[in-house]
């Protein structure tokens, strides 16, 4: 019987010879040997995972997901590889991504039919659902395992924000220098400074807090209350519709939370940001369960 057969094996050689290299033996009875990369930029990482992400159409009809979110998820695989927690041998492939998007598109679903909605967005705070995809998907080195999978998955999520934040807007660690020199006009820093407003609402003892679980009117309604927010994101993206627009002040909220201008902790599904000072003051008072820094980030502070 003639047979028109062809084999691929597809592996990690270091994870059967801690050499790097494939045993001879086998190495004899493959035709060729092809060496491949990961991506090298997001838009090929984000061409791979929507070929691969199984969502179902009724997941697609009811859940819309931002070009943002989506690079979101595929900066945490990039933080991941360069991370000094995460052992690069074993590595860290695109089946991440995948599984993480697919979460992460679960995760808004889930909300929405606990609200009884027909149609939702993916909202920042929904990355929650992508930790298990981080914890599942990673190998740890030592010190990892010391600190914990869950903590670094967090870790990386806040890298990750911090890095698509500045391609969003200002990066706010120059409004920070610029705020330490002391060497502007009151008119100066108002001008230069555009999370000026924000930051002010949350040093006058104000409070956001925002449930997992909030229905998208409920939530835009909680994010209008920030004053100067509304208007932050409207400056950079006027363009914007009313989801867009709620959905880049979330962003606005996380991003300036990682840079430690503003504090933010996780109580069981709730988030609540406030400043820097009220959550330092609190922070001998955290109850069970209470988490400082849902995605703080260790190394901005």
């Amino acid at each position: 019987m003639p047979l028109d057969v062809l084999f691929v094996f597809t592996a990690n050689p270091e994870d059967y010879t801690n050499r790097g290299s494939i045993v001879t033996p086998l190495k004899d009875r493959i035709e060729s040997q092809i060496l491949t990369h990961y991506p090298r930029s997001i838009e090929v990482s984000l061409a791979i995972t929507e070929q691969e992400a199984q969502l179902l159409p009724v997941q697609q009809k009811k859940v819309a997901t931002s070009d943002l979110l989506q690079r979101l998820v595929e900066q945490v695989s990039f933080e991941a590889r360069a991370h000094e927690y995460v052992d690069k041998k074993s590595g860290v492939s695109a089946r991440l991504t995948i599984a993480a998007y697919e979460n992460l598109v679960s995760t808004a679903e889930r909300r929405a039919i606990l609200n009884h909605q027909t149609k939702t967005q993916v909202w920042v705070s929904d990355l929650s659902g992508v930790i298990p995809s981080i914890t599942g998907k990673i190998e740890l080195l030592y010190e990892g395992e010391l600190e914990g999978s869950y903590q670094v998955a967090v870790h990386l999520l806040d890298k990750a924000i911090r890095t698509i934040f500045v391609q969003y807007f200002p990066n706010p660690e120059q409004t920070k220098k610029k705020k330490n020199s002391g060497k502007q006009s009151v008119e100066e820093k108002k001008s230069e400074n555009p999370y000026q407003s924000v930051i002010r609402w949350f040093d006058a003892g104000n409070v956001l807090e925002l449930s997992g679980d909030l229905a998208d009117e409920k939530k835009i309604q909680q994010l209008y209350r920030v004053d100067g927010l509304h208007p932050l994101v409207k400056k950079f993206f006027p363009k914007a519709n009313e989801m867009e627009t709620a959905l880049l002040m979330e962003f606005v909220l996380y991003g300036l939370s990682v840079y430690s201008l503003i504090s933010k902790k996780i109580n069981d599904n709730r988030v609540a940001f406030q400043d820097l000072m009220g959550s330092m003051m609190n922070l001998g008072n955290m109850g069970a369960g209470e988490e400082e820094d849902f995605f703080g980030d260790d190394e901005s502070r």
